[in-house]
């Protein structure tokens, strides 16, 4: 779930084949609303046991909260704090699969906590982990604390994973190591987590893995994005549900046993909807701005920096490519409004950069991108935000039977998942799957615990072996920075991706765009056809990294749309709108201002 966007006239390139497919036979076992990472999960968990499930999603893939995150794959090592060892323990073993079935997407982040004292916060400690919430002024948690906890986050990472343990550094060594760093501090914590570089891309690598599970069952697994529910309809047998095509405002009705609803901090509204008002969810919101500073990249050293600022608030600075990603905020959110990065973080940002790097001058001319989403908490009424589970758990709503394809409230029995974080998706989906099994009466087929996630299989497992996988597919046309382009996109799926690429077409052999030479116009068409673009900003912000690393321009916008304007029928009219759109929601959600080219 996410922002709005326009609803524009498609008659023009026939109804996508997303949706065609639904209308065309209206009904599954199971209907997952929102097409986040955990219904995206879900819905590959549920087709590869040959479950007949479709998922529709409002906006885009991974556009809410799933595409706002902090790029982290991390056990959560400040979660110990507020008790939650289920989850640190379930979260780092998560992170050691991920690395080795999403290695594409997936990779170990060296981090640095900057420590400025040894014992503070030791009296502070206890009382945060039975209330939950902060004691007067915040206390810094001092080398004493950090050291028990890096100690006891080693001990839950000691099965199954190749993470090295922590270090601690004292003050001479750290700065020599970082010598950018506060020179006040006293000691520097190491220690291993992950990171993944392009979550959209992963979501979508996700749900095309579960589309082809369904292929080989007879298209059991369907798929559409800008599809919304509407209303909800009691026919007496399954639940029947309305969708509108946010793209055409066309409506369709949809049948299905079981409706899972993973729509995020949106659940209570989706609830709603269905005519099954509930009262579940809490969320915060966290801001990020990513920068285009060269001083403060080699400042990190390709560390991410993760430390306590001076208000308790636990934040991040870290690399990602050429750019720095800075965050997050932490602060209730008003789902009346819209999710933005505000001013005031913005400040909050640049004053947490200083508190570690005091002598890194950061301004605004130097933000490239800022991006803000809400997190999907549990309802915590007086518990701080930085306290508040991030653990998940799954509520369940039945029909006047109390089970599947029961008459009463829609007629099916609804799930709605209250929480789940990034790292845990795959453990989660195969957690809200079983639920869903034990409900159809079914059984478990297939494990994803070993499975490979799109990309990632096959995928190099040393650098000399990108190498020779870059080598390997270098052509006349395509040299290696372009392979190794298409290779950090795809991971594996490239080879897919170059097959189609160098496929002769009536409009001639694959051109770079001038614009960019990290996309090209078969590569657009290739998206066109097998990604599900519903809009231009679509590629900008989630089939690519142009807008997170600012690299949108009027120039960029014009080709792309002109391109995109042949595979997906747009007429001038609604190229022109396309390109308005992706201004919009640039300004709006980014804070990119990219002016118009008179075409």
């Amino acid at each position: 779930m996410g922002h709005k966007d326009s609803t524009r006239n498609q008659a023009q390139a026939g109804e996508r084949a997303s949706v065609q497919q639904l209308r065309e036979r209206p009904r599954a076992q199971v209907l997952i609303i929102g097409g986040g990472i955990n219904g995206v999960g879900t819905f590959r968990d549920l087709a590869l046991q040959g479950v007949d499930v479709a998922l529709v999603e409002r906006g885009d893939y991974c556009q809410g909260a799933s595409g706002a995150s902090s790029h982290m794959i991390h056990g959560g090592i400040r979660y110990l704090e507020n008790g939650e060892f289920r989850l640190v323990q379930e979260s780092v073993v998560e992170r050691n699969r991920l690395l080795r079935i999403a290695p594409h997407y997936v990779k170990p982040l060296q981090t640095t906590i900057p420590i400025f004292s040894t014992f503070s916060g030791i009296l502070a400690a206890p009382l945060r982990f039975l209330t939950h919430k902060q004691q007067g002024a915040s206390k810094e948690r001092g080398a004493f604390l950090i050291k028990l906890g890096l100690s006891l986050y080693d001990f839950f990472s000691r099965d199954g994973g190749t993470v090295p343990r922590h270090q601690f550094r004292g003050r001479k060594r750290a700065l020599a190591e970082l010598p950018r760093l506060h020179p006040g501090i006293k000691y520097a914590a190491t220690y291993f987590d992950a990171s993944v570089h392009n979550p959209e891309r992963l979501t979508l690598d996700v749900l095309q893995d579960g589309e082809k599970a369904g292929a080989a069952g007879g298209d059991s697994a369907r798929a559409s994005n800008y599809l919304s529910l509407v209303s909800t309809k009691d026919t007496g047998s399954g639940g029947t549900v309305r969708l509108r095509d946010e793209l055409t405002g066309e409506l369709f009705d949809f049948t299905a046993d079981v409706i899972v609803n993973t729509t995020g901090a949106w659940v209570d509204l989706t609830n709603q909807a269905m005519g099954a008002a509930s009262a579940f969810m809490g969320g915060t919101k966290g801001s990020h701005i990513v920068l285009d500073h060269a001083e403060l990249l080699a400042a990190c050293n390709g560390r991410e920096i993760f430390f306590e600022h001076t208000d308790g608030r636990i934040v991040l600075i870290y690399p990602m490519g050429d750019r720095v990603l800075v965050g997050t905020t932490d602060v209730d959110a008003d789902m009346a409004e819209d999710a933005v990065c505000t001013e005031a973080e913005i400040d909050y940002f640049f004053d947490l950069i200083g508190h570690v790097f005091p002598d890194v001058a950061v301004d605004r001319g130097q933000i490239v991108y800022t991006f803000a989403g809400v997190r999907p908490l549990p309802k915590h009424d007086a518990t701080q935000p930085g306290f508040v589970s991030r653990d998940y758990r799954i509520e369940r709503h039945a029909g006047s039977s109390g089970q599947a394809g029961g008459s009463g409230s829609g007629g099916a029995v609804v799930l709605s998942l209250v929480g789940g974080k990034w790292t845990t998706f795959r453990a989660l989906a195969e957690h809200l799957s079983n639920d869903v099994l034990a409900e159809l009466g079914l059984e478990r087929k297939v494990s994803t615990a070993k499975l490979a996630i799109g990309g990632g299989a096959a995928f190099p497992d040393s650098e000399d072996g990108v190498q020779r996988w870059i080598k390997a597919h270098i052509s006349a046309g395509r040299d290696a920075d372009r392979v190794a382009g298409l290779l950090t996109r795809y991971g594996t799926r490239a080879a897919e991706v170059i097959s189609f690429l160098d496929d002769a077409t009536d409009a001639g052999p694959d051109r770079l765009l001038h614009s960019t030479r990290e996309l090209s116009s078969r590569e657009l068409e290739f998206m066109a056809q097998n990604e599900q673009i519903g809009h231009l900003v679509d590629v900008l912000i989630r089939r690519t990294s142009l807008a997170f690393r600012g690299l949108v321009t009027g120039e960029l916008l014009n080709e792309v749309a002109e391109i995109l304007s042949g595979p997906l029928g747009w007429d001038p009219a609604t190229r022109s709108s396309e390109i308005s759109h992706a201004q919009e929601v640039l300004k709006r959600y980014h804070g990119v201002q990219v002016h118009s080219l008179v075409s």
